[in-house]
């Protein structure tokens, strides 16, 4: 049995980004209600917080889950802000989403002003076998060129991979080397210090 979650544990803001229809509210509402859910109107955000344990050691996940409408993208750069980990999220049978996931990636980056950032890339709705327009090969490639790694999820019962997304973004800000944690926190103070001179 390992420690019973206390109040001083990490919480990681993970957020699940991707467009209208990808599956993004159904793989969110597996992870913390262990529900599939097929019909629901479309997410303009949603929040949920749960104590979680990966790899033997607790805390606490806030989840972000976003609108995928193109309507929304305003609200896309406040939430991108906020987060320390993002699930990229595309469906399988969509071309399209998986095309325009390059877009949420670079406006990820842009946002945060850095080269790299702790992202999963999400292949969802693998259980849609004869609809799949996106092979496997396709999305690691896809991995492979923005440096993140892959998985394939779905939401559908019994779902895959699901728990192992969330925790593996979890791992990914875990592993961040402590300098990148160390230069994004350095240039939060920088731009709120200014130039000073040294005499």
């Amino acid at each position: 049995m390992s420690r019973a979650p206390n109040d001083d544990l990490p919480t990681y803001k993970l957020v699940v980004v991707g467009d209208g229809g990808v599956g993004k509210s159904a793989i969110t509402i597996q992870f913390f209600q262990k529900l599939f859910v097929t019909d629901y109107d479309p997410t303009i955000e949603d929040s949920y917080i749960q104590h979680a344990e990966v790899d033997g050691q607790w805390c606490i996940l806030d989840v972000l889950d976003t609108a995928g409408q193109e309507e929304f993208s305003a609200m896309r750069e406040q939430y991108m802000r906020k987060g320390d980990g993002f699930l990229l999220v595309y469906s399988v049978t969509d071309k399209q989403s998986y095309e325009n996931i390059i877009n949420f990636h670079t406006q990820i980056l842009r946002v945060k002003d850095r080269d790299v950032y702790p992202m999963l890339l999400v292949a969802n709705k693998v259980d849609l076998v004869h609809l799949r327009k996106v092979t496997e090969e396709m999305g690691r490639d896809l991995a492979q060129k923005l440096g993140i790694p892959y998985i394939e999820t779905s939401a559908k019962d019994p779902p895959l991979n699901v728990d192992a997304a969330f925790q593996e973004v979890v791992r990914i800000i875990r592993n961040q080397p402590p300098a990148e944690l160390e230069k994004s926190r350095r240039k939060k103070k920088k731009g709120l210090l200014g130039k000073c001179a040294i005499i």
